[in-house]
């Protein structure tokens, strides 16, 4: 397990999950620790799949030692993570912010407990404008809890945040509901799925011309690995 001390996030290898505490601020292990967690996917070190634990709300300001450079460099961590060969499968139980919110928004599939909510860090009296304003923004921008979530810190509900897609589902036995999810991301290659999260990510904001060729391009994989079973993918 990576982890130095009191630390916000922890990967335990041998059962591919990485454990992330919204309570306490970015620090240099929490991004150690996403990008060991990224290294054992793109390693092929887990089987098929990356299960994100998350949890809680920021208790304390950021540390001193936070700083711009520090944020960028958690912000590519989650670009990495964002286009793993790996599904990510996030739970979350009870209020979810920070850090541990930053994870479930780059996650694939996202299971909550009823007690859920996702909570903008507020720092002096403002949002936290990191990436997951945009993400947030990107997804739903004229949603009233988003607004609301980004302007002033209000929390978002667990019905809320299902209505608006930003968990999937809600479940009482969270545990029964993400057997069921990495049971059926089993079946999914790698890499093949990399290349149609990007697809997806990518028709927000390209025109159907510019998006043809890659979309031709992966269905003449598509049909490649159809001709040839059990092709690497």
């Amino acid at each position: 397990m990576t982890e130095t001390g009191t630390t916000s996030a922890a990967y335990d290898a041998a059962t591919a999950t990485l454990a992330v505490d919204g309570r306490l601020p970015l620090s240099p292990a929490a991004v150690a620790a996403v990008n060991a967690a990224c290294d054992g996917a793109e390693d092929g070190h887990t089987a098929g799949h990356l299960i994100l634990r998350l949890s809680g709300v920021p208790a304390v300001p950021q540390a001193d030692g936070v700083t711009v450079s520090l944020v960028s460099k958690w912000e590519r961590a989650l670009r990495r993570l964002e286009r793993l060969p790996a599904a990510t499968i996030a739970t979350v139980q009870g209020p979810c912010g920070g850090l541990a919110l930053d994870l479930l928004l780059c996650a694939d599939r996202r299971i909550a407990d009823g007690a859920a909510s996702l909570v903008m860090p507020v720092e002096n009296g403002t949002t936290w404008p990191g990436m997951t304003l945009y993400r947030l923004g990107r997804s739903h921008p004229g949603a009233a809890a988003v607004r609301r979530a980004v302007l002033f810190g209000t929390a978002i509900s667990a019905q809320e945040a299902v209505a608006l897609q930003l968990v999937d589902v809600l479940a009482d036995d969270v545990e029964a509901v993400l057997a069921q999810a990495v049971a059926s991301a089993a079946s999914v290659r790698g890499s093949e799925l990399a290349i149609r999260r990007q697809l997806l990510f990518d028709a927000a904001t390209t025109s159907f011309e510019e998006a043809l060729g890659a979309h031709l391009a992966a269905c003449d994989r598509a049909l490649l690995q159809s001709a040839v079973p059990g092709a690497a993918a």
